[in-house]
Parts: structure tokens; sequence; C-alpha cells
């Protein structure tokens, strides 16, 4: 007798269903997602794909087990697309969110009149930003920084995987502490044959940093991320807040910022951005939902 066949567009029926059920926010995604991870395929061959064999049946269904337990679909897949790249991630490193991009733009357009940029990407986590800004401008020349050791680890994994060691370096250290990340920058900029050992000064500044307020209800798939990389004390502005004086001191004259954070805190941060003295052209920009997203500068001349 004939095995019964197992399609893959009632599989994605299944999971669809099953992901829905328990409130996942992108249920058919997701379901096309996991499929493309158990096929090897891209997303865009779903509609022709074979059936699936039993083996391949079974390990889509532990996917969608697994998924309706809110394990992140980045964890399950081992990979999160970011602009143009794919960056490996897993346990102990923030997963890079879509609504980053709209920073990331930004960014690479703030570079088009720079020949050969210097940008420093705060905050790196995964790379996500120095990586993508590196790979959109070949010119560019990005140093990620990030203090997390496990994070560290993911950055440097997806600064080679994604072919631009040659343009981006990662630094370890803590953001909130000016003087001390100054060294370490210059450090590593200044390793180099005929270096200075001074720190860069930078054309563009940008930082996904952790900024939710403490006690501010999310997601359960931001239970996977470190707790340091998303939140910032009870008002958020932990990190932003002394990150300030660090930015102004790597930013050359006229140089630009851009820094991502909680929809609540726009007005923080465009205080204390403003406060500072630093900084010109203190602006806010909203995401495609109309929601807050990030604040960009330019530092004083």
């Amino acid at each position: 007798m004939t095995a019964p066949r197992v399609r893959v567009s009632d599989e994605i029926a299944w999971a669809t269903s099953q992901l829905a059920e328990v409130g996942v926010a992108s249920p058919r995604a997701d379901a096309e997602w996991l499929m493309c991870y158990v096929l090897r395929i891209d997303r865009g061959r779903l509609l022709i794909a074979d059936d699936l064999s039993d083996d391949q049946a079974w390990s889509y269904r532990d996917l969608v087990a697994r998924r309706r337990t809110r394990v992140p679909l980045q964890h399950l897949i081992g990979t999160a697309a970011f602009g143009p790249v794919d960056l490996a991630v897993g346990p102990g490193v923030f997963v890079p969110r879509p609504e980053t991009e709209w920073l990331l733009e930004w960014a690479v357009a703030a570079l088009t009149e720079v020949a050969h940029p210097v940008v420093v990407d705060l905050c790196s986590g995964s790379g996500a930003l120095g990586i993508a800004v590196a790979t959109l401008v070949p010119t560019a020349r990005v140093l990620a920084v990030e203090k997390s050791a496990d994070s560290w680890q993911w950055l440097n994994r997806n600064i080679t995987a994604c072919d631009v060691a040659s343009r981006c370096r990662a630094v370890c250290a803590d953001v909130t502490d000016a003087g001390a990340t100054v060294a370490a920058l210059a450090a590593v900029a200044g390793s180099g044959p005929g270096s200075r050992g001074a720190a860069p000064v930078a054309d563009l500044v940008v930082s996904n940093p952790p900024y939710v307020p403490e006690g501010t209800g999310v997601a359960p798939e931001v239970g996977a991320d470190p707790h340091a990389a998303v939140f910032a004390g009870d008002d958020g502005m932990s990190v932003i807040t002394p990150m300030l004086a660090l930015v102004g001191r790597l930013l050359r004259p006229g140089g630009r910022a851009g820094i991502e954070h909680d929809e609540s805190t726009s007005a923080r941060v465009l205080a204390a951005a403003a406060a500072t003295g630093l900084f010109t052209e203190v602006a806010g920009h909203d995401d495609l939902t109309g929601r807050p997203r990030f604040v960009t500068m330019r530092r004083s001349r």
C-alpha cells in the first residue's frame, strides 16, 4: 500500500494554524521559513517544492512544536536576515529586528558624499548594523564595539562569514565608559603598520543599544535575548545617556550619528542629545508604522 503523500502546502497550512493558536506574530511567514530550513531551499521555491519525506516531515513538525513554545525563529534556523546580510545568531546574542533597517537605510544615505568613511557601531551585538553598512558601502571602514563576551563571539563569527573582515574589526568595550572605549578603539585602530595609536575620527556613529525600560511588557521571544542587551534601567536611558559623551568624542566636526530607542523614550533621547551641547540638527525619525524609532544628530563644528 502506498504511503500518503506529505504535501508541503498542507504542512505549511497546518503549521500556520498551530503557530497562530499560541499567538506567534507572523505565523504564516514563520511556517514558511521553517519549511525552507528543512528543505534547504529559498522561500521563492516553496510553490514548486516536492513532497516531504518522512524524515523531513518529522523534522518540520519538531521545529513547529519548538516554535510553539516561543523559541525564536532565528534560533531554530540559526540565522537572522538583516538588510543585505544573513547573520548567525543563537543563545547569548540579541537577534536583530527588521525595524532597525530604518536606521541602516538612513546611515547608508548619510555616507553618500563621504569617499572613505570611518564608521563606529556601538553596542554591535551580532554586528548587524556595522556589517550591513560595510556590505552596502564597500569603501567604509567599520569598528564594531560590543562588551558582552558571548555576543563578541557571534560578532567575530559574522564579520568573517560576511566577508568584511578586511574592513570591519570587533572591539571589546563598554560604551558607557567613554575613556575606556576610546582607548580600546585606539588600540585596534592603531594596530596596523604606521599607525599612531590614536582613536579613529568617525564620519558616522550608529547604535542599536539596550533601551527598553525595565518592567515593560515584551513578547515571549524577547526572553531569549540577553537581558542586558534589551533593558536599560527604569527609564530606558542607562546606556544612551552616558553613551552620548562617547559619540561626541568619536565624531569629527560635522560627523553624524543615529541611535535607535524605545518608542516611549524619543523625547528623552532628543533632550539628552541636546543637553550635551555637542550636537546640532538633533532630530527624531519614525518608522513606517509611525512609531518613533531613532534619533539623529550632527557633531557641532
